[in-house]
C-alpha cells in the first residue's frame, strides 16, 4: 500500500515527465501544426516582412495616435554603436487610476522585418507607467513609442536612431 506521499510524487514526476515531452516535441516543430498566412492574418498575428502601416493597422485599427508631447519621455541612443543592443527608456506622465490607466505601451521599429518590438502590458497596481528594455534594429530607424490607454485613446512619440552596425542579419 502506498502513502499519501508517494502517490503525490508519482503524480509530480508523470506531470513533469510529461511537461518535458511536450517541451521536446514543440522544439521539434511535432506539436504545433503551420498557420496558413491567411489564418495569422485573420489571428491578428505580425506576418513575415509585414509592413509597418500594416503593423499599426493590425494593433490600432482606425484610432488616431495623438501626439504626446511632454507626457511620454523616450530615452534612446540618437546612435547606436551594436543595433543588437539598443536600450530604450520610457516614462509616461499619464494617469495610472483604475478609471483611466496606461494599458499598453508599444514599441514599433519602423525598418525592421517585424516592425513590433515590444508590447508591455500594465494595470493601475504599477504605480507608474515606466519600462525600460533592450530592442534590435535592423538599421537606422524611426523608433515609435504609444502609449494605448484603458479607454483606448493612443499617445505616440517617434524618435529616430542611427545605427552603425547592423542588428537583425547583419
Amino acid at each position: 500500500m502506498t502513502s499519501g506521499f508517494e502517490r503525490s510524487r508519482r503524480r509530480m514526476l508523470r506531470l513533469i515527465g510529461a511537461a518535458g515531452a511536450a517541451a521536446g516535441a514543440i522544439s521539434l516543430g511535432l506539436a504545433i501544426p503551420a498557420i496558413p498566412a491567411g489564418a495569422q492574418q485573420a489571428l491578428g498575428m505580425p506576418q513575415d516582412e509585414e509592413k509597418v502601416a500594416d503593423t499599426m493597422k493590425r494593433l490600432f485599427g482606425n484610432r488616431t495616435i495623438q501626439d504626446a508631447g511632454d507626457r511620454l519621455k523616450v530615452d534612446a541612443p540618437l546612435i547606436a554603436e551594436n543595433g543588437s543592443v539598443v536600450p530604450i527608456k520610457v516614462d509616461a506622465e499619464l494617469p495610472m487610476a483604475p478609471d483611466k490607466y496606461v494599458k499598453n505601451i508599444y514599441i514599433i521599429a519602423d525598418k525592421n522585418r517585424r516592425p513590433l518590438n515590444a508590447r508591455f502590458s500594465l494595470t493601475p497596481d504599477a504605480g507608474k507607467a515606466s519600462i525600460a528594455t533592450n530592442i534590435r534594429l535592423a538599421s537606422t530607424s524611426d523608433v515609435r513609442v504609444i502609449a494605448e490607454m484603458s479607454d483606448g485613446t493612443l499617445f505616440g512619440v517617434t524618435r529616430e536612431v542611427k545605427v552603425t552596425v547592423g542588428g537583425c542579419g547583419g
